[in-house]
């Protein structure tokens, strides 16, 4: 399982790592989108964990990217935010398969990742 976490909060997304690691997951980390861009181009994914507000960069352009680079790689988007909180997401990002609220129980968000690597 190959994951990308994609979160402008380094301990969120150290949290997160450390869950999907223990269930034997390969993960990176991007910060930004310009990271999570070097990555795409550097290896494949099954998943990509992507917060919807980052600091630096967009969301939607990183989805964009993957969706053209790694069309079998599934998205789901995380937030602490009311945006696309109406579904809609999922009418603008074709490789969106989930959209949670950052505040997820990692444990749980693990499951979905491992859920979705390995769905066809």
């Amino acid at each position: 399982m190959r994951v990308l976490i994609v979160e402008s909060s380094a301990p969120l997304a150290q949290l997160w790592q450390g869950h999907l690691k223990r269930m034997g997951a390969r993960v990176s980390l991007a910060r930004a989108q310009n990271d999570a861009v070097a990555a795409l181009a550097r290896e494949d994914f099954d998943v990509i964990i992507l917060d919807l507000v980052l600091d630096e960069g967009s969301a939607l352009a990183v989805s964009d990217i993957a969706q053209y680079r790694q069309p079998e790689a599934r998205v789901i988007f995380v937030t602490n935010t009311s945006f696309f909180s109406d579904g809609s997401i999922f009418r603008h990002c074709a490789n969106a398969c989930a959209f949670l609220p950052s505040s997820t129980a990692p444990s749980d968000l693990a499951t979905m990742v491992e859920h979705y690597a390995r769905a066809p």
